[in-house]
């Protein structure tokens, strides 16, 4: 559920206030303008109504997106996409016979249909797909709504007719007025090196300043720059008046319930292309604003709020907008920090249309020129340049390029289509360039946490390699799937046991899983199952993968694919099917003598007996400790039966990691017994276990009596554990590579 955002406590009065304040100089023009061309469609005696309902929209746009919206610094207006669809769709009116009155309240509905879409979009959540829009396509967007910005403001730029295409304008002096020229270049001057100078008040207000000054430094020897009158060079009047709007706004909303709802779901498709239309270029306005200030904007909110201001407009007579590139860059210029300056732009709006048009009216074309053509000039992304100077990096400047060239010569919409397009091929052709196979290793090169006699240790040793661990990454997909399937056929041909380590794996789908299936099949065939470890519930995109593996049939009840939770519990089972000593049950063990284990293998009876005396024997039920973190005993175990496992806390955190497990025959607890240190793991009862128990004390008893067998203890117990030291040496290597 979207609520109303608390106003930000973040409001800074001058930068807020003096970015308010530029772009409603920005803002207004192009309303009103916006508002002429909509209903000029409609009747050339419309287009009073058209500069009023401009008006009309910049103020409800600057009141309601950023009071219900959550964007610090966007500027929302009536905007070129809805003066486009709204005037064609006029325009189509017209031609089919339709009355003014009929069209203007046609329009309405169509306004108020849109900002309903846009609430309904933003409430679904679906403005989180921003999101996905990569960096490239942000830059090159970005750059090229600054290259249209700066074409389009060319012909005021130089004084020609707005008609004329800017090549045309820009290579033709003949063309120029060079009064509106000089003012122009005194505008961008000024607001390029103001910054320089101070930054108390915004270059954008000094360039406007500097523009206007030199406008009228020059009226003084010209007479034609002294009136508004056929004075092409200044806005002139605004026309926010309209004899009889009033009246003709309540009788639109008494004409409104007598539309049938037929002609009202007639809109529904000319809504639904301008709410996806004013959405795009607002979130596309909010991720250059992320970008340019590194913060982050609530895409859904947004749209919640656009749609709401839109319906309000079109209520009170205006026309619909959206986030603006323009208004909004300049407002960024010009200091402005939070949302509040959004609103601070619809207040002025209104009171510049109602008090200060005879003001506004004397600002120079070519002085908003020259500041749309520095805004355009600032938001050019120059970063993508260095994507030259690495063959890795080349392609991502090909995209940008793209999206400016689409921009340039299609529209902004195709632009960004066609960069997530090529983001998505270079995505893809990065996947299947890439290999899916992180590490090869096999089980006599790797262990688990089985701790095993040296006899058994070294049959894995010899017969490891018919064992292979591959280890995934990445993702798992139809660009990858037959490169990992070519990998496994060999490997099939030449090993007894595959394992497929997932842990690394970030997404799998059903043309890899369906490969998954054949070579299960295949292994099948030969009498052996196919192996995976940590097939997780929850990958990053969300989903289940063992879940997704019992879908697809991968997984279905049998044994021709066994699942473990961790690589070393796969490597355990590989490992006592190689030893031929599958796991027997701890209540079918019989104890063991001390002389049975092979720590005493060849000692005289008498002194076994003699130090079975002097140990404790204790039985531990399973999932009982036999020792935790911090017990300071310095007692020695030996295993008669059963089975422990060793859990020990991972490095700056709580949790426990199992890292061994000890079994039939086996010691552990050596390092305590070595050295006078408290424990730093647990020792856990993995099944019900008989111990022998020889306390530190004990031993130096025994070594009084018996030195021999003593140094042939110790001697043991560091042989053994630096063998275990080694192993763990040897695949701490092996994984680095």
């Amino acid at each position: 559920m979207i609520s109303m955002p608390a106003l930000s406590n973040k409001f800074t009065v001058p930068g807020d206030f003096w970015g308010g304040l530029a772009s409603m100089l920005v803002a207004l023009p192009a309303a009103v303008a916006f508002g002429v061309t909509i209903y000029s469609a409609i009747s050339p005696q419309y287009a009073v109504f058209g500069a009023l309902a401009g008006i009309l929209g910049a103020t409800a746009l600057g009141l309601i997106a950023p009071t219900f919206g959550g964007t610090d610094r966007l500027i929302s207006a009536p905007c070129a996409p809805a003066a486009a669809v709204l005037s064609a769709f006029a325009i189509e009116l017209v031609k089919q016979g339709i009355t003014p009155t009929s069209i203007v309240l046609l329009l309405t509905v169509l306004g108020i249909l849109t900002g309903l879409i846009q609430m309904f979009i933003g409430s679904l959540g679906v403005g989180r797909m921003i999101k996905y829009i990569p960096y490239t396509v942000v830059s090159g967007y970005l750059s090229g709504v600054g290259l249209i910005i700066i074409g389009s403001q060319i012909p005021r730029f130089v004084g020609t007719s707005i008609d004329i295409k800017w090549w045309t304008a820009a290579f033709s002096p003949e063309l120029w007025d060079f009064r509106s020229v000089a003012v122009g270049v005194a505008t961008v001057l000024v607001a390029l090196l103001a910054p320089r100078i101070t930054k108390t008040v915004p270059s954008t207000i000094l360039g406007i300043i500097a523009g206007i000054a030199v406008y009228f430094a020059l009226a003084q020897n010209d007479a034609t720059m002294q009136t508004l009158t056929d004075n092409k060079l200044v806005l002139g009047s605004l026309g926010a008046s309209g004899e009889g709007y009033l009246s003709t706004i309540i009788g639109r909303w008494n004409e409104i319930g007598d539309l049938k709802l037929s002609q009202i779901a007639a809109l529904f498709g000319s809504a639904l292309t301008l709410a996806a239309l004013l959405s795009i270029d607002t979130l596309k306005t909010c991720v250059v604003i992320d970008q340019m200030t590194r913060t982050r904007h609530d895409p859904n909110r947004e749209l919640f709020a656009q749609g709401l201001a839109n319906i309000t407009s079109s209520a009170i007579g205006g026309i619909p907008g959206a986030g603006t590139m323009g208004a909004t860059m300049v407002n960024l210029s010009s200091g402005a920090q939070t949302r509040v300056s959004g609103i601070i732009e619809g207040v002025m709006v209104l009171l510049a249309a109602v008090a200060l048009s005879s003001f506004i009216a004397w600002i120079p074309i070519a002085t908003l020129a020259g500041i749309l053509i520095v805004v355009g000039l600032r938001m050019i992304d120059t970063k993508p340049l260095t994507f030259l100077e690495s063959r890795a990096t080349v392609f991502d400047f090909a995209v940008v390029a793209v999206v400016i060239g689409f921009a340039l010569t299609v529209s902004l919409i195709a632009a960004s289509a066609a960069g997530v397009a090529l983001s998505i091929l270079l995505f893809v052709r990065e996947q299947v360039g890439g290999s899916v196979v992180r590490h090869k290793t096999f089980v006599n090169q790797r262990s688990s946490t089985w701790a095993r006699p040296e006899t058994e240790m070294r049959l894995i040793a010899q017969k490891g390699d018919k064992a292979v661990i591959l280890e995934l990454q990445g993702s798992l997909f139809f660009g990858t799937t037959y490169e990992l399937y070519s990998v496994l056929e060999t490997e099939i041909k030449t090993r007894d046991y595959i394992i497929l380590d997932l842990r690394r794996v970030l997404s799998v789908d059903i043309t890899a899983a369906n490969m998954l299936n054949q070579v299960r099949d295949m292994l099948r065939d030969r009498g052996t199952p196919l192996l995976m470890s940590n097939v997780r519930e929850q990958l990053p995109n969300g989903r289940n993968l063992l879940e997704f593996f019992k879908q697809t049939g991968l997984i279905d009840g049998s044994d021709s694919v066994r699942v473990f939770q961790t690589i070393e519990a796969a490597i355990e089972w590989v490992e006592d099917r190689l030893v031929g000593d599958i796991a027997q049950p701890a209540n079918e063990e019989i104890p063991l003598h001390l002389q049975e284990m092979d720590l005493f293998q060849g000692r005289k009876d008498e002194t076994l007996a003699d130090l079975e005396g002097r140990m404790q024997q204790r039985t531990v039920k399973a999932g009982d400790p036999v020792y935790l973190i911090g017990d300071q005993d310095r007692n020695l175990y030996l295993i008669r039966r059963g089975a422990v496992r060793i859990m020990a806390p991972i490095s700056g955190s709580r949790q426990l990691h199992h890292i061994a497990t000890f079994g039939r025959g086996d010691f552990f607890g050596g390092l305590a017994f070595l050295e006078e240190r408290a424990r730093g793991d647990n020792a856990i009862a993995y099944t019900d276990i008989d111990l022998f128990v020889l306390s530190y004390d004990q031993f130096n008893q025994l070594a009084d009596d018996h030195k021999k067998l003593a140094f042939l203890l110790i001697t043991s117990i560091s042989r053994t554990l630096a063998q275990r030291l080694r192993h763990a040496d040897g695949e701490r290597t092996l994984l680095h590579v």
